[in-house]
């Protein structure tokens, strides 16, 4: 992959000189037109060798754009509250808006590049991060990012020359540090190590560009270039995207579906319920003062019909920990500044660290339920939502989260009993909005996408439990319960 990269290209000043001034006006051009259409935003991953001038590129650029519209993150090594998450956590942060440019110098390939290079990970784990990035790079393009990775190249004879000159040089020697001498001695093991990389990352959505950098001149135009003609195609057609063809799904012969094997007659007499409820939330309660549990990180996702008891249950799961311990996210409609986002964008910022819960009170299944209903998003788009949250919540499972979910069920004359209730409640009139009128009379195509995300959603690493909820005494209880043996197990 790198071979091209070594056949010696060079520019001289006067051919720089020329070309230099045209190329600045036509960034700046490009990127007034990204800020003004706001249709997408732009990742750049500036990668390469020690001494290919990763630094001296990201400076080019930020002289080159209008740095007001350009933010620049080197993620490096994570911190001890990153480490408590995912890898792809700090990414997920820093992602700019639509309409905006983002460049990393040191991003989410650094980690595994040096780790596998050194021997602190092995094949496996580190396909396995390839694998990760490249999902996490396709869901971007996906999203409306346009995402370019240059990998800046240098030959070993090459990389050699850059540090002798460098240290040759007083005002240039401490460039040169005795770190990137080790590292030149594990040069070809990099060299594979990188070429895996780049070959099992380089997609059609998020191709890499490999630039030779022993040039400064050559290298500077090369990556203008692909950066305007890339950015120039993409103003042209702003939602150009690999569409999925959706297969015909297989429905039951039998017309039976997880929804219709629940039996909502379950239910608790009040003493009973009492002496479970006292009893479960105990056992919650000492299980979240085990030491074990500081190295964990726990996810509740509650999700369910209207008026099913999903607030009630979170009330009795918050009632027996210490306030210090959880905090509960309730979703709603996308904010402006999430919408200029990626969907997962504002689920990934609130992930809980070690020894904390985050309880979702709805969550990022909106897209495969209410916005697959309501015509919010297209087929394409809910039908790679399954793909993509199975994807994320595998990365929660792997990182130590305890990923646990509930879909409260209830019939649709119970539902329409609980309306009634909370018309004439005065204090609980506010729970009741024309939507939830709305989203009634749509209760069929609601009970198919719900079958459907269970099916497609339900993993060895994140299952659903499906919670019978016409009683909401004998729901509290399962819920409590589940989540006790859940954490209790994982522990």
């Amino acid at each position: 992959m790198f071979e091209s990269a070594e056949l010696g290209h060079k520019l001289s000043k006067e051919e720089y000189r020329n070309e230099e001034p045209g190329l600045r006006e036509k960034l700046l051009d490009v990127q007034a037109e990204l800020k003004e259409k706001a249709s997408f935003s732009v990742v750049i991953v500036i990668a390469g060798m020690d001494g290919s001038g990763k630094g001296d590129v990201t400076n080019l650029l930020s002289e080159w754009f209008d740095p007001r519209h350009v933010t620049t993150h080197s993620l490096g090594y994570p911190n001890d509250e990153q480490a408590q998450r995912p890898d792809l956590y700090r990414a997920w942060q820093v992602l700019p808006p639509k309409g905006k440019m983002g460049v990393f110098v040191g991003s989410w390939y650094t980690r595994p590049l040096h780790d596998r290079t050194c021997k602190q990970m092995t094949k496996t784990e580190f396909d396995q991060s390839l694998r990760e990035i490249k999902n996490f790079e396709t869901l971007l393009a996906n999203e409306d990012v346009l995402v370019l990775k240059f990998w800046l190249h240098l030959s070993k004879k090459a990389q050699k020359k850059r540090f002798t000159e460098l240290e040759a040089n007083p005002r240039t020697a401490w460039r040169v540090t005795k770190q990137d001498w080790e590292n030149f001695g594990m040069y070809d093991r990099f060299r594979r190590v990188a070429e895996r990389g780049l070959r099992l990352t380089s997609t059609a959505e998020a191709p890499w560009h490999v630039v030779e950098a022993a040039d400064k001149e050559y290298r500077a135009l090369a990556v203008g270039k692909v950066l305007y003609e890339s950015i120039s195609k993409k103003l042209a057609t702003p939602h150009e995207r690999p569409v999925t063809h959706v297969p015909p799904r297989l429905e039951p012969l039998d017309k039976i579906r997880i929804l219709d094997r629940l039996d909502l007659t379950k239910s608790l007499e009040k003493e009973a319920y009492e002496e479970a409820l006292e009893e479960r939330q105990g056992r919650l309660n000492q299980l979240f003062r085990h030491p074990s549990i500081q190295k964990r990180s726990l996810v509740a996702v509650f999700e369910g019909q209207d008026a099913a008891g999903k607030g009630g249950a979170i009330r009795r799961i918050s009632g027996a920990l210490d306030a210090r311990q959880y905090r509960i996210i309730p979703i709603a409609a996308p904010s402006s500044d999430e919408r200029a986002r990626p969907y997962l964008w504002r689920f990934w910022r609130v992930m809980p660290g070690h020894g904390q819960i985050a309880v979702f009170d709805r969550s990022w299944y909106g897209r495969v339920l209410v916005e697959r209903v309501e015509g919010f998003c297209s087929e394409d788009q809910w039908m790679r939502g399954y793909s993509e949250i199975n994807d994320f919540e595998e990365q929660l499972d792997r990182n130590g989260t305890i990923v646990v979910k509930f879909w409260l069920q209830i019939s649709e004359e119970e539902q329409l009993r609980r309306f009634q209730e909370r018309e004439t409640t005065t204090f609980k009139r506010y729970k009741l909005g024309p939507e939830d009128w709305r989203n009634r009379e749509k209760w069929d195509a609601y009970r198919d996408a719900v079958n459907e995300m269970v099916e497609r959603t339900s993993t060895e690493y994140a299952p659903w439990t499906m919670v019978e909820a016409n009683d909401k005494k004998y729901s509290r209880v399962k819920i409590l319960s589940t989540l006790c043996d859940r954490v209790e197990a994982e522990l």
